[in-house]
């Protein structure tokens, strides 16, 4: 048995040794052994671990660690079962684009518009072509006339022949003699009946008719053209400039990973390994647009390290920085790279028109367009039933990819849509036409409106969850909103999706951040269930601009870039940075590019459509002609506003259930407004009935006929008021509520 192979520092080479123990090892004694460092150090020779005589062998192996060898049965691997081949992954008869409708119809009118403008490009420059021919046939003509009197004698010959004269060698010369003699009879008479169809057709030619004549002309002028041009001016221009991307190949691959200066691999490259069982597919063209290669890192190399180097990567692969995107594939194990080098700078290509930005509507409960992704294909999103995050550093296209979501639910008619600019440039207005709660600005005006606003859709979430409840099962078979249940428009399950930049501007408010937190919480929790959907986007993705309770809630997530793995884990989600998915590694250049998380089962890198502001203009001037059709304008798109008092609507049911008295149970709203004003005047002063009336209405109260007085005028009589049983049943109901809440 061979002894382990000391290293220049005195330690053992154990990995040598292993090599050695499995090259040798033969037949069932070669089991797998452990040696204890301190039973060999006591000189025991009678080992309890493996076969016998085992340990007689071992003894001559130096203390150290332990050893491990494996039998030559161990070694071996099933390459067909039956297993591997149901696990594998099987790929598509047909390509995608033929799979794909919208794919197909999409290259379809790329091939016939690229036709139509090579042929346009042509047709305009039919004249100079035509000139070209002319000036070049007599070049042309003269060139073959060249030719052919070299073809004839011989010519190409002459120059052995004159070799052998110099050289005086009458025999090879007389055999040269002889063969050109024989070329020249056999092709004189070639040439003689060539010359004699020549004739005979130019005659028949004379007594032709005369378009004939000319169509022969324009044939020799066309055919002398061509051959009189030069290789280095073409006859016909260029009507599209290509730009030719080099074959990705593995030995580059190969070659750019090993320039990265990674451990794992330095360490794998050192013991000799030249990269050949790198990769286990080969590398392939992908829906036209780039090469795709699978690397399988050298064993303790995650993919996530070479994801970090992307910048480094792209230049040892030479490749501007958009075309290079390396993912993990964690599905299969963490050291495997997904490796995609597009033809084309993402960042800097021109990218397809928005697939609704001039036709089409949307439905919320079914995925719409929102970006492409690196390799082209389409990349949806579906609102329904989730929230979402969107988060960057600024500049990075944060706002146009929340204005792009908010874009595509205002082309479903029957969303409500609530937009809240608390930046306050304006980048949402345009969604004003069609808004039925909007904003600009965090002034405090505007925090009290979006305070309003929220609490709103607050109350608007209690009395869906109990619309819900009392449907049928039938009707409601999992307790949540459907497609069908928001055509009925009685109910008023509507889809409702608010829109809320920066919204670090409330959560960190001084005196209502913890109200517009506990609120937006209860949203994102309970609310897509409900219909309602929440987009939040925030240039400072922190624990404090983005709550754990909201954070760790929302399903959809949209990562452009941030500086660090603390902000990409609050936005992507935990332990993503530590998974490959990164969204440190866009560059500034990256505007719009990021990973979008939730829609399906693995993050996919997607640029936005880019939808600016007089485009978006009109795709809600659409929108509110859909909307008009359907009835659904609400809110502030018809010039309504909303009450801003600060109303405690947590207490308001305890602080009516105080003024009003058994005695006098029914009361005036008009009296009612007073009392509450006297009882807590920094909430209630100001307080109007029509407030009041709005306060109480998602509790289920409304007002009725009552017979009472106002104790400060002395009046009486039969007008709209509030019953004391009312609000005591409300209150009855909210304290169950929260007690079942408390229990759960």
């Amino acid at each position: 048995m061979a002894s382990p192979t000391p290293h220049d520092d005195g330690r053992f080479d154990w990995r040598a040794a292993e090599a050695d123990l499995t090259d040798t090892a033969d037949g069932p004694d070669a089991e797998v052994l452990y040696l204890d460092a301190a039973r060999s150090r006591r000189g025991d020779g009678d080992s309890d671990i493996g076969p016998a005589g085992a340990g007689d062998d071992l003894d001559d192996v130096e203390s150290g660690g332990p050893l491990l060898v494996d039998s030559p049965e161990a070694q071996k691997r099933t390459r067909f079962s039956l297993a591997s081949f149901r696990d594998a992954r099987r790929v598509p008869i047909l390509p995608s684009w033929l799979r794909s409708g919208r794919e197909f119809t999409g290259n379809l009118m790329w091939a016939t518009g690229f036709g139509l403008h090579a042929m346009g490009y042509h047709l305009l420059r039919f004249p100079k072509y035509v000139g070209k021919l002319v000036f070049r046939a007599p070049v042309g003509a003269y060139r073959v006339a060249r030719t052919t009197v070299r073809w004839l004698f011989d010519l190409e010959g002459e120059p052995v022949r004159q070799a052998t004269v110099r050289r005086e060698d009458a025999e090879e010369y007389l055999k040269l003699s002889r063969q050109r003699d024989r070329r020249v009879r056999w092709r004189g008479i070639v040439a003689t009946f060539g010359t004699a169809v020549t004739v005979a057709g130019g005659v028949t030619l004379v007594f032709a008719p005369s378009w004939s004549r000319w169509a022969v002309l324009g044939m020799l002028v066309t055919l002398f053209g061509l051959l009189g041009g030069r290789n280095d001016e073409p006859l016909l221009g260029t009507a599209v400039v290509r730009t030719q991307a080099a074959p990705l190949t593995s030995v580059e691959v190969f070659r750019a990973l090993a320039a990265l200066n990674i451990k794992g691999i330095n360490d794998a490259i050192r013991r000799g390994d030249t990269g050949k069982g790198w990769f286990p597919a080969p590398i392939a063209r992908e829906n036209g647009t780039g090469w795709r290669a699978d690397v399988e890192l050298p064993r303790g190399v995650t993919a996530s390290t070479v994801v970090d180097k992307r910048e480094e990567l792209a230049a040892a692969l030479t490749r501007p920085l958009g075309c290079v995107w390396p993912e993990a594939n964690a599905e299969v194990h963490p050291g495997r790279l997904v490796l995609f080098v597009a033809d084309r700078d993402m960042s800097r290509s021109k990218q397809v028109a928005w697939p609704l930005l001039k036709s089409g509507t949307v439905n919320l409960f079914r995925p719409f367009a929102f970006g492409t992704d690196p390799r082209g294909r389409l990349v949806n999103l579906t609102l329904m039933f989730a929230s979402m995050i969107v988060g960057s550093i600024p500049r990075m296209g944060k706002t146009f990819s929340l204005r792009l979501a908010l874009l595509g639910a205002c082309l479903d008619p029957r969303a409500q849509i609530h937009a809240f600019d608390l930046k306050g440039t304006g980048d949402l207005s345009a969604l004003e036409p069609v808004a039925h709660r909007y904003r600009a600005g965090d002034d405090d005006e505007d925090i009290a409106y979006g305070l309003a606003a929220m609490r709103e859709l607050r109350a608007e979430l209690r009395r869906r969850t109990k619309v819900i409840r009392d449907l049928p099962r039938d009707l409601c078979p999992e307790n949540k909103v459907t497609d069908e249940l928001a055509n009925q428009r009685k109910l008023g399950l509507f889809p409702i999706v608010a829109g809320v930049d920066e919204c670090q501007v409330w959560f960190e408010h001084p005196k209502y951040g913890a109200e517009f937190e506990e609120t937006c919480t209860d949203l994102i929790k309970r609310g897509p269930a409900a219909g309602i959907t929440l987009i939040l986007a925030t240039q400072r993705p922190d624990a404090k601009s983005l709550p754990t309770g909201i954070s760790a809630n929302a399903v959809l997530r949209f990562c452009l870039k941030v500086m660090g793995h603390t902000e990409n884990d609050m936005v992507l989600g935990s332990s993503m940075h530590k998974n490959g998915i990164k969204a440190t590694m866009f560059s500034r250049r990256d505007r719009g590019i990021g990973y979008l998380a939730g829609e399906g089962d693995d993050p996919v890198i997607t640029r936005t459509f880019f939808i600016d502001g007089p485009t978006a203009e009109q795709v809600v001037r659409r929108a509110r002609t859909l909307r008009e059709k359907a009835g659904t304008i609400t809110g502030h798109a018809t010039g309504q506003t909303v009450d801003t008092a600060a109303v405690r609507k947590d207490t308001l049911l305890d602080d009516l259930a105080a003024v009003m008295s058994d005695k006098k149970p029914k009361v005036w709203a008009t009296v009612l407004v007073k009392l509450l004003a006297e009882l807590r005047p920094d909430v209630y002063a100001g307080l109007t009935t029509d407030q009041l009336r709005a306060a109480l209405k998602p509790w289920g109260v409304t007002p009725g006929q009552v017979w009472g007085s106002d104790p400060d005028t002395g009046e009486s009589g039969n007008r709209q008021g509030f019953n004391r049983v009312d609000i005591l049943t409300a209150l009855t109901d909210r304290d169950g509520k929260k007690g079942r809440g408390a229990a759960g």
